[in-house]
């Protein structure tokens, strides 16, 4: 391949099922090797196999690359819609001699298989021009001898004894094609340059390499990538908890994170471990894919997670609040509720990992009066506790309401009744938030403002009585 040529990289899944987090990472890893070349990245749907095709599948892979914010060139393309394509290709190889038409049944060929255990398919009719007139497939004339050498940019050259390879199905007697042809034709058509997939495609790849000799078709720059492994070093199932890309964004994980934490798996720059997408698109190459297994570390990814939570700017983080909200069916914030927490947003921030442990903080902001309080913030609500509070609320009536002021009127109020401002500061959250983990009393205080404040604490000093 032509290292002038524009790069152009693609994403090809099957739609079968959810996007998985490793497909994500295989969709991430070509379109910043694309992108950080002025390529184009590339969309094939796979759906070839009618029977597991669907279109629910389609649009949940479309939704989660959506997501994840990864934008392709052009229409995704339909490998379904291209089997005329294919189909052409394979009869054109049989024209010029690198395929030829087998007649074998299938029970001919479970019966060859069965007396020659282990070993590639022998057609008997790879050399015979004594054509029945009978339905027939069409089979690669691979070569018998020597090698095929795949130039991996990860796994280094492999190689692959011909003798291990038998003549494989281009065009089944159906006429419909193989997908093993339809990922050849649709890679050269579409002007693929780099092949960056998982390492489980690698031993397709020796045979998808004889179609293109085959054609005189120009091979693309192969790189096999590890698959994602759990934390306990095997491959990653559902055992392992969330493996889908829309259960990482149920979970909260903001779509920056994700991006930047799933380019960390398998990848590396240096020891590089946060950074935004500019930094990714600049830094990403294949030389820096290692061949070991990436292992999924949710505790790294929430580290990840928080770092660009706290990096975003603070209407950025309500967005993705509301759009998290909406995804998972919660009610959208009110006016009042986003005016709250964009008060508290810098606190907020500081101690957030994901989306809803950001919401848990702002708890505070998002519920009406009257409180309802909990158990164990109820305990810090005693007539004496009740008391302070309404010490309190005189106090801080005419305040600024600035936090410094707010601390003060309470440090005050604690210094006059003997105890320290932990004593006040206890029952002061319960009266806000209901609950004992909260951000500062005074964080939220400036956050709800003057009156709704004052008509918090209100409520429950109307019980000291």
């Amino acid at each position: 391949m032509s290292q002038t040529a524009p790069v152009v990289t693609r994403f090809a899944p099957s739609p079968t099922g959810y996007l998985h987090i490793g497909g994500a990472r295989t969709a991430l890893f070509n379109w910043l090797f694309a992108r950080g070349r002025g390529g184009k990245f590339l969309l094939r749907i796979e759906d070839t196999d009618r029977a597991r095709s669907t279109p629910e599948a389609t649009a949940a892979i479309l939704k989660g690359l959506e997501w994840l914010g990864l934008d392709w060139d052009g229409e995704p393309i339909s490998q379904f819609a291209r089997k005329d394509r294919h189909a052409e290709v394979a009869r054109q190889m049989m024209d010029n001699g690198t395929a030829y038409p087998c007649f074998s049944t299938t029970d001919e060929i479970a019966a060859w298989r069965e007396a020659n255990p282990r070993q590639p398919f022998l057609s008997p009719w790879r050399d015979r021009t004594d054509h029945p007139d009978a339905p027939f497939a069409i089979r690669l004339r691979a070569p018998r001898t020597g090698e095929t050498v795949i130039a991996d940019q990860v796994q280094g050259d492999v190689r692959v004894g011909n003798d291990q390879l038998d003549d494989m199905v281009l065009l089944r007697s159906d006429g419909t094609p193989t997908y093993m042809l339809a990922v050849v034709v649709d890679d050269h058509d579409m002007g693929v340059t780099h092949v960056i997939r998982g390492d489980d495609h690698l031993t397709n790849t020796a045979r998808q390499i004889q179609i293109l000799d085959a054609m005189g078709w120009p091979r693309p720059v192969y790189a096999h990538i590890p698959l994602i492994h759990g934390e306990d070093g095997k491959k990653l199932s559902k055992r392992h908890g969330a493996v889908g890309l829309h259960e990482f964004a149920a979970l909260g994980y903001p779509p920056a994170a994700m991006r930047n934490y799933l380019a960390r798996l398998g990848w590396s720059h240096g020891d590089d471990e946060l950074f935004g997408d500019a930094e990714a698109r600049d830094w990403f190459g294949l030389e820096g894919i290692g061949r070991a297994p990436a292992r999924l570390d949710f505790k790294k990814l929430e580290h990840v997670s928080g770092h660009h939570i706290g990096a975003m700017p603070d209407d950025q983080v309500l967005a993705a609040l509301q759009d998290y909200l909406v995804e998972t069916g919660a009610p959208a914030l009110t006016g009042t509720q986003r005016q709250r927490i964009m008060g508290a947003m810098s606190v907020l921030k500081e101690k957030a990992r994901t989306l809803p442990g950001l919401l848990d903080q702002a708890r505070f902001a998002m519920i009406e009066r009257p409180v309802a309080i909990d158990d164990k913030a109820a305990k810090a609500l005693d007539p004496v506790s009740r008391g302070m509070l309404t010490s309190l609320t005189a106090a801080v009536q005419n305040a600024s309401w600035s936090r410094d002021d707010l601390e003060e009127a309470a440090q005050q109020v604690a210094s006059e009744n003997g105890v320290g401002l932990g004593k006040i500061a206890g029952p002061l959250r319960a009266a806000l938030a209901g609950t004992s983990t909260t951000p500062s009393v005074f964080d939220m205080m400036t956050a709800l403002g003057r009156e709704e404040t004052l008509a918090r604490l209100q409520d429950q000093t109307d019980l000291a009585g």
